[in-house]
């Protein structure tokens, strides 16, 4: 069977729009090498039009130039019209791509659509409301524990503050009146009054005085005996 009606051939896939763009600019970049090639052909025929005398050499160059204008008048044609092509698929790859993203987006919105969904069935706003007065509560508590445990069980809770404050008044006047009279201090008179009560040091005459009763006596403590008296 296959003989006799051959074999189905699969179809080529369409081309994309990046590959009819890329065609569309390689055309473009050969014509404008054929562009380049005119011009370069016709500055050479304006020389040659410049060097030659009016005649039928100068007619010949400039009927040469005309065709050479013709030819680059034609690519310049085809040069714009496969930049507007080029353009026109850009535009519509632009758009194509902006469907695409969009596509995209909405998907990933649905998505996160179902998933948010879900997660709200779970939560309660009453639940939420309950918990944030159960946690006010127990804020409540806690500050009325710290404040109770914060208590001094020393200081009763009839000082008048005024009375206490007379109080530090006196103290910083008596302190200010000490520094000025330059007088010592009420609690440093004790170690003064030691201080006066403690005997002088010896004089120099005592230690003299010391020092030749020293001599005078023997290492048994005796009165020593002159050396003189020993002789006789």
């Amino acid at each position: 069977m296959k003989r006799v009606f051959g074999v189905k051939k699969d179809k080529e896939p369409p081309p994309t729009i990046q590959d009819s763009s890329e065609r569309i600019n390689k055309r473009g970049d050969t014509v404008d090498e054929k562009i380049k090639k005119l011009d370069a052909e016709l500055a050479r025929y304006k020389e040659q039009i410049k060097n030659t005398r009016p005649g039928p050499a100068q007619v010949a160059v400039k009927a040469r130039a005309i065709r050479i204008l013709k030819q680059k008048r034609m690519y310049e044609g085809q040069r714009d019209m496969l930049y507007n092509q080029t353009f026109n698929l850009d535009q519509v790859a632009f758009a194509s791509e902006g469907i695409k993203d969009a596509q995209q987006t909405v998907s990933a919105l649905k998505s996160a659509n179902k998933e948010l969904k879900g997660v709200m069935k779970t939560v309660k706003i009453q639940d939420i409301d309950n918990l944030q007065d159960e946690m006010m509560d127990l804020m409540d508590v806690s500050s009325e524990i710290q404040e109770t445990l914060g208590r001094s069980y020393s200081v009763p809770y009839d000082i008048d503050e005024e009375d206490l404050m007379g109080e530090l008044d006196a103290l910083e006047a008596d302190m200010a009146m000490e520094t000025e009279s330059n007088e010592v201090p009420s609690y440093l008179q004790p170690e003064l009054d030691a201080e006066l009560s403690m005997p002088s040091a010896p004089t120099g005459h005592a230690a003299s005085a010391g020092r030749a009763n020293n001599q005078a006596e023997d290492e048994l403590g005796l009165p020593a005996v002159p050396r003189a008296s020993l002789r006789g």
